[in-house]
Protein backbone atom coordinates (compact mmCIF):
# COMPACT_ATOMS: atom_id res chain seq x y z
CA UNK A 1 0.00 0.00 0.00
CA UNK A 2 1.39 3.66 -0.51
CA UNK A 3 1.76 6.19 2.27
CA UNK A 4 3.01 9.52 1.75
CA UNK A 5 4.87 8.46 -1.59
CA UNK A 6 6.34 5.15 -0.03
CA UNK A 7 5.68 1.96 -0.67
CA UNK A 8 4.78 0.59 2.99
CA UNK A 9 7.41 -3.08 3.85
CA UNK A 10 6.37 -5.47 6.00
CA UNK A 11 9.01 -8.19 7.15
CA UNK A 12 8.67 -10.71 9.94
CA UNK A 13 11.23 -10.26 12.93
CA UNK A 14 11.96 -11.56 16.25
CA UNK A 15 12.56 -8.83 18.80
CA UNK A 16 15.92 -9.19 21.15
CA UNK A 17 16.52 -7.03 24.47
CA UNK A 18 20.10 -6.29 25.58
CA UNK A 19 20.80 -4.50 28.15
CA UNK A 20 19.02 -0.85 28.05
CA UNK A 21 18.41 -1.45 24.37
CA UNK A 22 15.69 -3.24 22.23
CA UNK A 23 16.20 -4.12 18.61
CA UNK A 24 14.34 -6.38 15.94
CA UNK A 25 16.33 -9.10 14.05
CA UNK A 26 15.32 -9.66 10.80
CA UNK A 27 16.55 -10.50 6.41
CA UNK A 28 15.61 -7.83 3.97
CA UNK A 29 16.47 -7.93 0.13
CA UNK A 30 19.41 -6.39 -0.48
CA UNK A 31 18.24 -3.89 -2.99
CA UNK A 32 15.51 -2.86 -0.56
CA UNK A 33 18.72 -2.13 1.88
CA UNK A 34 20.48 0.10 -0.90
CA UNK A 35 17.18 1.95 -1.73
CA UNK A 36 16.50 2.88 1.93
CA UNK A 37 20.01 3.29 3.60
CA UNK A 38 22.35 6.08 4.09
CA UNK A 39 25.50 6.25 5.77
CA UNK A 40 25.70 9.66 7.66
CA UNK A 41 23.23 12.55 8.34
CA UNK A 42 25.10 15.33 7.14
CA UNK A 43 24.71 14.14 3.64
CA UNK A 44 21.56 15.33 1.50
CA UNK A 45 21.78 12.69 -1.44
CA UNK A 46 22.34 8.79 0.33
CA UNK A 47 24.10 7.60 -2.76
CA UNK A 48 26.80 10.45 -3.15
CA UNK A 49 27.03 10.47 0.82
CA UNK A 50 28.23 6.48 0.15
CA UNK A 51 30.84 7.69 -2.47
CA UNK A 52 32.10 10.58 -0.31
CA UNK A 53 32.44 8.42 2.88
CA UNK A 54 33.71 4.90 1.69
CA UNK A 55 35.77 3.21 -0.41
CA UNK A 56 34.25 2.48 -3.84
CA UNK A 57 36.89 0.03 -4.88
CA UNK A 58 36.05 -2.10 -1.76
CA UNK A 59 32.45 -1.29 -2.60
CA UNK A 60 32.71 -2.94 -5.84
CA UNK A 61 34.69 -5.76 -4.67
CA UNK A 62 31.70 -6.67 -2.56
CA UNK A 63 29.44 -6.28 -5.37
CA UNK A 64 31.83 -8.57 -7.62
CA UNK A 65 31.61 -11.13 -4.86
CA UNK A 66 27.71 -11.28 -5.07
CA UNK A 67 27.61 -11.10 -8.44
CA UNK A 68 29.83 -14.17 -8.79
CA UNK A 69 26.89 -16.72 -7.63
CA UNK A 70 28.43 -18.39 -5.23
CA UNK A 71 29.19 -15.40 -2.81
CA UNK A 72 27.53 -15.62 0.89
CA UNK A 73 28.04 -12.53 3.14
CA UNK A 74 25.79 -13.66 6.43
CA UNK A 75 26.95 -11.18 8.97
CA UNK A 76 24.37 -8.49 9.79
CA UNK A 77 23.64 -4.72 8.60
CA UNK A 78 22.83 -3.08 11.80
CA UNK A 79 20.61 -0.27 11.23
CA UNK A 80 18.62 3.02 13.05
CA UNK A 81 15.37 3.60 11.99
CA UNK A 82 14.97 7.18 11.32
CA UNK A 83 11.72 9.04 11.38
CA UNK A 84 10.87 9.50 7.59
CA UNK A 85 10.67 5.60 7.94
CA UNK A 86 7.36 5.58 10.12
CA UNK A 87 8.82 2.16 11.62
CA UNK A 88 6.26 0.22 13.71
CA UNK A 89 6.27 -3.25 15.07
CA UNK A 90 2.52 -4.04 14.15
CA UNK A 91 2.10 -8.04 15.38
CA UNK A 92 3.52 -7.76 18.90
CA UNK A 93 7.31 -8.07 18.30
CA UNK A 94 6.11 -10.86 15.05
CA UNK A 95 6.26 -8.09 12.12
CA UNK A 96 7.29 -4.73 11.14
CA UNK A 97 5.85 -2.11 9.18
CA UNK A 98 8.18 0.62 7.49
CA UNK A 99 8.64 3.17 4.32
CA UNK A 100 10.36 2.91 1.50
CA UNK A 101 12.22 6.13 1.45
CA UNK A 102 15.87 6.63 0.49
CA UNK A 103 16.85 8.41 4.04
CA UNK A 104 14.54 5.17 6.31
CA UNK A 105 17.63 3.76 8.35
CA UNK A 106 21.07 5.30 9.12
CA UNK A 107 23.48 2.90 8.87
CA UNK A 108 25.64 2.24 12.25
CA UNK A 109 28.02 -1.03 10.84
CA UNK A 110 28.25 -2.58 7.42
CA UNK A 111 28.38 0.54 5.54
CA UNK A 112 30.88 -0.97 2.79
CA UNK A 113 28.48 -3.73 2.37
CA UNK A 114 25.35 -1.81 2.14
CA UNK A 115 26.68 0.27 -0.72
CA UNK A 116 28.33 -3.06 -2.61
CA UNK A 117 24.91 -4.05 -2.90
CA UNK A 118 23.49 -0.85 -4.62
CA UNK A 119 26.36 -2.03 -6.99
CA UNK A 120 25.45 -5.55 -7.59
CA UNK A 121 23.51 -6.41 -10.11
CA UNK A 122 22.23 -9.59 -8.25
CA UNK A 123 19.55 -9.56 -5.31
CA UNK A 124 20.28 -11.53 -2.19
CA UNK A 125 18.63 -11.48 1.32
CA UNK A 126 20.64 -10.56 4.12
CA UNK A 127 20.74 -10.54 8.02
CA UNK A 128 19.61 -7.14 9.33
CA UNK A 129 19.69 -5.62 13.08
CA UNK A 130 17.06 -2.48 13.17
CA UNK A 131 17.14 -0.24 16.48
CA UNK A 132 14.35 2.16 16.51
CA UNK A 133 13.41 5.18 18.38
CA UNK A 134 17.32 5.90 18.86
CA UNK A 135 18.24 9.55 19.40
CA UNK A 136 21.40 10.87 17.64
CA UNK A 137 23.86 10.73 21.03
CA UNK A 138 22.84 6.83 21.01
CA UNK A 139 23.43 6.79 17.41
CA UNK A 140 26.87 7.82 17.86
CA UNK A 141 27.24 5.88 21.05
CA UNK A 142 26.28 2.59 19.26
CA UNK A 143 28.46 3.50 15.93
CA UNK A 144 31.97 3.70 18.14
CA UNK A 145 31.18 0.64 20.34
CA UNK A 146 30.94 -1.57 17.32
CA UNK A 147 33.17 0.19 15.30
CA UNK A 148 36.22 0.13 18.40
CA UNK A 149 35.09 -2.98 20.13
CA UNK A 150 34.97 -5.46 17.67
CA UNK A 151 38.57 -6.38 16.70
CA UNK A 152 39.08 -7.36 12.70
CA UNK A 153 40.69 -10.48 12.03
CA UNK A 154 44.27 -9.95 11.99
CA UNK A 155 45.97 -9.95 8.52
CA UNK A 156 48.46 -12.63 9.73
CA UNK A 157 46.09 -14.95 10.35
CA UNK A 158 44.11 -13.80 6.97
CA UNK A 159 47.15 -14.95 5.15
CA UNK A 160 47.75 -18.09 7.21
CA UNK A 161 44.37 -19.42 6.47
CA UNK A 162 43.84 -18.79 3.07
CA UNK A 163 46.00 -22.15 2.02
CA UNK A 164 42.93 -23.94 4.09
CA UNK A 165 40.37 -21.76 1.79
CA UNK A 166 42.44 -22.21 -1.51
CA UNK A 167 42.23 -18.73 -2.46
CA UNK A 168 45.57 -17.67 -2.81
CA UNK A 169 47.23 -16.34 -5.66
CA UNK A 170 50.30 -17.88 -7.13
CA UNK A 171 52.46 -15.23 -5.69
CA UNK A 172 50.82 -15.58 -2.22
CA UNK A 173 51.36 -19.55 -2.90
CA UNK A 174 55.26 -19.20 -3.96
CA UNK A 175 55.21 -16.53 -0.65
CA UNK A 176 53.86 -19.09 1.89
CA UNK A 177 56.25 -22.13 0.54
CA UNK A 178 59.09 -19.80 1.34
CA UNK A 179 57.38 -18.74 4.53
CA UNK A 180 56.99 -22.50 5.81
CA UNK A 181 60.16 -23.81 4.45
CA UNK A 182 62.13 -21.14 6.68
CA UNK A 183 60.01 -21.73 9.75
CA UNK A 184 60.18 -25.18 9.42
CA UNK A 185 63.13 -26.79 7.51
CA UNK A 186 66.04 -27.59 10.07
CA UNK A 187 68.72 -26.37 8.15
CA UNK A 188 66.74 -22.77 7.82
CA UNK A 189 68.31 -19.86 10.14
CA UNK A 190 65.55 -18.59 11.06
CA UNK A 191 63.54 -21.41 12.14
CA UNK A 192 62.27 -20.40 15.40
CA UNK A 193 62.38 -17.13 14.71
CA UNK A 194 58.51 -17.31 12.34
CA UNK A 195 55.20 -16.46 13.68
CA UNK A 196 52.50 -18.06 11.23
CA UNK A 197 49.24 -16.60 12.15
CA UNK A 198 49.77 -14.19 14.84
CA UNK A 199 52.01 -10.85 15.32
CA UNK A 200 53.99 -11.74 17.99
CA UNK A 201 57.51 -9.94 19.73
CA UNK A 202 61.02 -11.22 18.75
CA UNK A 203 59.26 -13.29 16.02
CA UNK A 204 58.91 -12.95 11.97
CA UNK A 205 55.18 -12.69 10.41
CA UNK A 206 53.83 -13.55 7.65
CA UNK A 207 53.27 -9.70 6.50
CA UNK A 208 56.52 -8.70 7.32
CA UNK A 209 57.96 -11.86 5.40
CA UNK A 210 55.94 -11.09 2.37
CA UNK A 211 56.13 -7.69 2.59
CA UNK A 212 59.90 -8.09 2.25
CA UNK A 213 60.09 -10.52 -0.52
CA UNK A 214 57.39 -9.32 -2.48
CA UNK A 215 59.78 -6.88 -4.17
CA UNK A 216 62.45 -9.50 -4.94
CA UNK A 217 59.68 -11.86 -7.17
CA UNK A 218 60.97 -10.53 -10.06
CA UNK A 219 64.49 -11.09 -9.41
CA UNK A 220 64.01 -14.82 -9.45
CA UNK A 221 62.29 -15.29 -12.75
CA UNK A 222 61.62 -19.36 -13.32
CA UNK A 223 63.58 -20.57 -10.42
CA UNK A 224 61.78 -23.18 -8.21
CA UNK A 225 60.69 -22.17 -4.94
CA UNK A 226 63.43 -24.88 -3.78
CA UNK A 227 65.89 -22.72 -5.54
CA UNK A 228 64.95 -19.55 -3.97
CA UNK A 229 64.58 -21.04 -0.99
CA UNK A 230 68.29 -22.47 -0.81
CA UNK A 231 69.85 -19.05 -2.08
CA UNK A 232 67.87 -17.34 0.23
CA UNK A 233 69.00 -19.36 3.22
CA UNK A 234 72.59 -19.66 2.30
CA UNK A 235 72.41 -15.53 1.94
CA UNK A 236 70.64 -15.07 5.23
CA UNK A 237 73.13 -17.46 6.70
CA UNK A 238 76.10 -15.59 5.92
CA UNK A 239 74.69 -12.10 7.62
CA UNK A 240 74.18 -14.32 10.89
CA UNK A 241 77.86 -15.83 10.45
CA UNK A 242 79.15 -11.89 9.36
CA UNK A 243 77.41 -10.48 12.81
CA UNK A 244 78.26 -13.67 15.03
CA UNK A 245 82.32 -13.15 13.84
CA UNK A 246 82.21 -9.40 14.83
CA UNK A 247 79.95 -9.68 17.81
CA UNK A 248 77.51 -7.42 16.73
CA UNK A 249 74.03 -6.86 17.65
CA UNK A 250 71.79 -8.74 14.78
CA UNK A 251 68.39 -9.07 15.73
CA UNK A 252 66.54 -10.81 11.98
CA UNK A 253 63.43 -10.47 13.79
CA UNK A 254 63.46 -6.72 14.08
CA UNK A 255 61.37 -5.55 10.77
CA UNK A 256 63.14 -3.06 9.50
CA UNK A 257 66.54 -5.05 9.45
CA UNK A 258 64.94 -7.88 8.43
CA UNK A 259 63.18 -5.88 5.21
CA UNK A 260 66.81 -4.15 4.43
CA UNK A 261 68.50 -7.61 4.67
CA UNK A 262 66.40 -9.03 2.21
CA UNK A 263 66.12 -5.83 -0.01
CA UNK A 264 69.57 -5.85 -0.76
CA UNK A 265 70.07 -9.95 -1.68
CA UNK A 266 69.18 -9.29 -5.17
CA UNK A 267 72.11 -6.84 -5.42
CA UNK A 268 74.39 -9.55 -3.48
CA UNK A 269 72.87 -12.25 -5.83
CA UNK A 270 74.18 -10.15 -8.63
CA UNK A 271 77.92 -10.63 -7.55
CA UNK A 272 77.93 -13.59 -6.66
CA UNK A 273 76.66 -14.88 -9.67
CA UNK A 274 79.30 -12.29 -12.00
CA UNK A 275 82.29 -13.51 -9.25
CA UNK A 276 81.41 -17.37 -8.48
CA UNK A 277 79.34 -18.38 -11.53
CA UNK A 278 75.71 -18.53 -9.94
CA UNK A 279 77.04 -20.39 -7.05
CA UNK A 280 74.93 -19.51 -4.60
CA UNK A 281 76.57 -20.88 -1.50
CA UNK A 282 77.36 -19.54 2.38
CA UNK A 283 81.16 -19.01 1.74
CA UNK A 284 80.42 -17.13 -1.49
CA UNK A 285 77.76 -14.62 -0.28
CA UNK A 286 80.01 -14.45 2.90
CA UNK A 287 82.54 -13.41 0.57
CA UNK A 288 80.35 -10.81 -1.14
CA UNK A 289 78.99 -9.21 1.98
CA UNK A 290 82.40 -9.09 4.19
CA UNK A 291 82.76 -5.23 3.22
CA UNK A 292 79.45 -4.96 5.15
CA UNK A 293 80.88 -6.47 8.02
CA UNK A 294 84.91 -4.83 7.99
CA UNK A 295 84.36 -2.13 9.57
CA UNK A 296 80.60 -2.09 11.15
CA UNK A 297 80.36 -0.09 14.73
CA UNK A 298 78.96 -2.27 17.86
CA UNK A 299 75.28 -0.73 16.89
CA UNK A 300 75.38 -0.77 13.15
CA UNK A 301 72.39 -3.70 13.05
CA UNK A 302 70.97 -2.27 16.58
CA UNK A 303 70.39 1.19 15.84
CA UNK A 304 68.47 0.46 12.61
CA UNK A 305 66.20 3.93 12.56
CA UNK A 306 62.75 3.39 10.91
CA UNK A 307 63.31 3.31 7.29
CA UNK A 308 64.52 -0.02 5.86
CA UNK A 309 65.02 1.61 2.50
CA UNK A 310 67.29 4.31 4.05
CA UNK A 311 68.92 1.08 6.05
CA UNK A 312 69.15 -1.23 2.45
CA UNK A 313 71.08 1.60 1.08
CA UNK A 314 73.35 2.34 3.50
CA UNK A 315 74.85 -1.18 3.13
CA UNK A 316 74.63 -0.96 -0.36
CA UNK A 317 76.91 2.04 -0.04
CA UNK A 318 79.10 0.06 1.88
CA UNK A 319 79.40 -2.79 -0.82
CA UNK A 320 79.56 -0.17 -4.05
CA UNK A 321 82.50 1.45 -1.95
CA UNK A 322 84.48 -1.18 -1.14
CA UNK A 323 85.02 -2.57 -4.87
CA UNK A 324 88.73 -2.36 -5.98
CA UNK A 325 90.11 -2.96 -9.58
Amino acid sequence: MESDGGTKLRYSISLVTQGKHRFYTLTMPSDVLARTCFVTSRDEDPKEGFQRVLDTNRAQQIADYIDVGFGTIPSSIVLSAQPEAEFRDIAKGKTVEFKETKRAFLVLDGQHRVYGFSLAKTTLRVPVVIYNGLSRQDETRLFIDINTKQRPVPNELLLDIKKLAEIETDQEQLLGELFDSFANENDSPLFGLMSPSTRSSGKISRVTFNAALKPLIPTFGDTTPDGIYDALRAYLRAFFDGAANRNLEFDITNPILFRAVVLLFPEVARRVKDRFAANYTVNNFRDVIAPIFATAKKTKFKNVGSSYKVLQEDLLKTLQTSFVL
